[in-house]
């Protein structure tokens, strides 16, 4: 695995990348909260921004991304819940928002994830069941 180093902040000013379909960023030391800015990114198929030091909660407006693929957020220290926006990501087989500090409970609405064929919530701190509507998804 290769040794990145890139520090800092999301700029929010990859946002106005229009054309910009992956966005992969894994396995450095940014820090700070995912750019709400990004939701600009129609065309995004990957987002890939796991192990990272990035904190603060998930942007509702990521599940604007309906071109959206994979979606890699895991290994940071994420807090809150789980947007239930995030079930309006139809077209996404990868799904991956595993060891974080997330809470609350799985929305019902990741029911709407109907193409997942990987779905990763493990090692958060959230609570409850397990939503009867997670049967909707093809996996």
């Amino acid at each position: 695995m290769p040794n990145n180093n890139l520090a800092g902040s999301i700029p929010v000013e990859l946002g106005g990348i229009s054309g910009l379909t992956y966005l992969y960023v894994s396995d450095n030391k940014l820090t700070g909260g995912i750019p709400t800015q990004l939701d600009n990114l129609s065309n995004l198929q990957g987002l890939g921004l796991q192990r990272n030091r990035l904190s603060g909660t998930i942007p509702t407006e990521l599940g604007g991304f309906v071109n959206l693929q994979h979606l890699f957020l895991l290994g940071n220290t994420l807090t809150g819940g789980i947007p239930t926006t995030l079930g309006n990501l139809s077209n996404v087989p990868w799904f991956y928002v595993s060891d974080n500090q997330l809470s609350g409970s799985i929305p019902t609405e990741l029911g709407g994830l109907s193409e997942v064929q990987r779905q990763y919530l493990s090692r958060n701190r959230l609570t409850g069941g397990i939503p009867t509507a997670l049967g909707n998804m093809s996996a």
